[in-house]
């Protein structure tokens, strides 16, 4: 989306909301800071006349979500979505501020509250599975380092097998991370969610890649090993299978990133480090 498309007024009279403060444009969305009718700011996410597309699965899991860890949807419709205002910090500031094992701590705990409950069969999201397209059309470029490759096709392998043995299939987030959950009044809560189907263990993966902008720290096989401790056993799955998630879904970035060709990324030790702890041979148990 080019430049900063201001929703138009009939847009802002629906929503019963005025003073559209711009915050960011994504690929899809402007976001701007506006006032509600009775006082107090939220996120109006407008998408104009492309609709929000696959991102409508994500307004329907944080409205389904309990209050108290997600952020509220105050209103839909095809073209825009007005979202609760967090104030902050986000739990990737706390980590990045010295706080990571605190952070973790939150982000387990928010994850949780996010999922009360068994998992019930999941109608009208998205499958886990059609996401991977992009990992499995991957292929090393000439110029790719041997060791690059093979981790590559190791994720290849072990994402097929994981998504052909998932279990406990449930609606999840999607996009859960450091950067994705933010303190409100009541607590910190989740807010961007992508709202797909698949296995619980999944919901934690990507979090192992943050907080963006300390790249030491997320690739230190003892704060993996922690992390991997830590939310094994507060979210109730398995420690290995969280692990190679992990690592399945890092090398899926790399994949959207890389655009069918592997040539070079930043991720690739990111990706050495977590696989290896995936496999047994790193991130020992703290």
């Amino acid at each position: 989306m080019e430049g900063h498309v201001k929703p138009p007024e009939e847009v802002l009279v629906a929503f019963r909301v005025a003073a559209p403060e711009w915050i960011a444009t994504t690929a899809i969305a402007s976001l701007w800071k506006v006032t509600r009718a009775g006082g107090g700011a939220a996120v109006l996410k407008y998408y104009g006349a492309r609709g929000m597309g696959s991102e409508a699965s994500g307004f329907r899991f944080l409205h389904a979500a309990p209050e108290s860890c997600a952020a509220q949807v105050y209103g839909l419709r095809p073209d825009a979505a007005l979202i609760e205002w967090l104030e902050g910090p986000s739990l990737a500031e706390l980590a990045i501020a010295g706080e990571d094992e605190m952070a973790a701590r939150e982000l387990v705990r928010v994850a949780s509250g996010l999922h009360p409950g068994a998992g019930q069969a999941p109608e009208g999201y998205p499958r886990l599975e059609d996401r991977f397209d992009a990992l499995f059309r991957l292929k090393p470029a000439p110029s790719c380092a041997a060791g690059d490759t093979a981790a590559i096709a190791a994720c290849q392998t072990l994402a097929r097998d994981l998504l052909n043995t998932q279990v406990d299939v449930r609606p999840l987030h999607g996009d859960l991370h450091h950067g994705n959950v933010i303190k409100a009044p009541r607590g910190y809560c989740a807010f961007d969610a992508k709202g797909i189907v698949g296995e619980r263990a999944f919901e934690l993966a990507n979090a192992f890649r943050h907080p963006y902008g300390n790249p030491d720290l997320i690739r230190d096989p003892r704060r993996i090993g922690m992390l991997a401790d830590l939310w094994s056993v507060g979210f109730a799955v398995d420690r290995q299978r969280l692990l190679q998630w992990a690592a399945v879904k890092c090398a899926l970035s790399i994949a959207w990133r890389s655009k069918g060709a592997l040539a070079q990324d930043g991720e690739l030790d990111l990706l050495a480090a977590l696989l290896s702890c995936a496999t047994g041979q790193g991130g020992a148990r703290v």
